[in-house]
C-alpha cells in the first residue's frame, strides 16, 4: 500500500510546485521587469542636439515624479562595454545633498551623465575644467546647475556660519545671499520662500561665472553646440523647476 501512495505523494506534490512556480511567476508583470538600457554611443551622441538632451531630462524627471522610472539591469555586459569609452549626454552640477539623486531625478543609467557634486553647487576652477572636459572633449550637449529646496549650504551662507573650512566654502553662496536683499519678506534661513530666492539666485550667479570663466564653453553655448541651463529641485515632490 505504501509503494503505492508514495509516488502519488509525489506526483501531487510535484504539481503543485509547478503550478505555484507559474502563479507567482504570472503576478511579475514583464512592463516592470528589469531591462539591459543600450549605452549612448559616439554615432548617436554626435546626431543629438542641445534642445533634445534638454527634453529628455525634462521627460525623465516627468517618469521620476511618476514613479514610472526605467527598471535599469545592469548586468556585466553593460559594465563592460562602459569601459570602452563613454559619451554622455550632459554634466549636471549639483549640490552635494544626499536627497539629490541626480541620476534618479533625470531617469538617466550608466554613461548617460557626467555628475559633478559640491555643498550649494557653486562654480570653482576644477569644476569649469571638469564641464570643459564634459562637453568639449566628452562631447555633452547639455550643462544643468540644479539647487534645491532645504539646502543646508545656502542656509549656512544666510545665517553666516562659522565653522572649519566650511567658512570659506559658504563665501562663494554668499553673493546670491547679497543679491536676494531686495526679496520682501523676513531674510531668514527659517524662512522657506527666502531660501529658496537665495538658492536660486545662486544658481543663475553660478551660470553667469561658467559663462564669464570659461571662454570654451561660452564659445560652444553661442555657437549652439550646448544649452547652460538652471534648475531648482523641490525636495518634497521631486519636481524640477527650469530657470531662466
Amino acid at each position: 500500500m505504501n509503494t503505492t501512495r508514495i509516488p502519488f505523494f509525489i506526483f501531487i506534490t510535484a504539481m503543485s510546485l509547478v503550478f505555484g512556480c507559474k502563479s507567482k511567476t504570472a503576478l511579475i508583470s514583464p512592463e516592470i521587469s528589469p531591462t539591459n538600457q543600450p549605452l549612448l554611443t559616439k554615432e548617436a551622441q554626435l546626431v543629438l542636439t542641445a534642445t533634445e538632451v534638454l527634453e529628455q531630462f525634462k521627460q525623465g524627471n516627468e517618469r521620476f515624479r511618476n514613479s514610472d522610472v526605467t527598471i535599469r539591469k545592469h548586468s556585466d555586459a553593460v559594465r563592460r562595454a562602459a569601459t570602452s569609452g563613454q559619451y554622455p549626454k550632459a554634466m549636471v552640477l549639483s549640490c552635494l545633498d544626499s536627497r539629490v539623486p541626480v541620476e534618479d531625478v533625470f531617469d538617466q543609467g550608466i554613461g548617460d551623465v557626467f555628475v559633478g557634486r559640491v555643498a550649494g553647487n557653486f562654480v570653482n576652477t576644477d569644476l569649469l575644467g571638469s564641464m570643459e572636459f564634459a562637453c568639449k572633449i566628452a562631447g555633452a550637449k547639455l550643462i544643468i546647475v540644479m539647487g534645491h529646496q532645504h539646502c543646508g549650504a545656502v542656509k549656512g551662507a544666510i545665517d553666516d556660519v562659522k565653522l572649519g573650512n566650511i567658512t570659506a566654502m559658504l563665501q562663494n553662496i554668499k553673493p546670491a545671499v547679497v543679491m536676494s536683499q531686495n526679496y520682501d519678506g523676513e531674510k531668514s534661513s527659517k524662512n522657506e520662500p527666502f531660501v529658496k530666492t537665495v538658492a536660486q539666485n545662486n544658481v543663475r550667479l553660478a551660470i553667469a561665472q561658467i559663462r564669464n570663466k570659461s571662454e570654451i564653453l561660452r564659445t560652444m553655448e553661442q555657437k549652439g553646440e550646448i544649452k547652460i541651463v538652471g534648475a531648482f529641485y523641490t525636495l518634497r515632490t521631486g519636481k524640477l523647476e527650469f530657470l531662466e
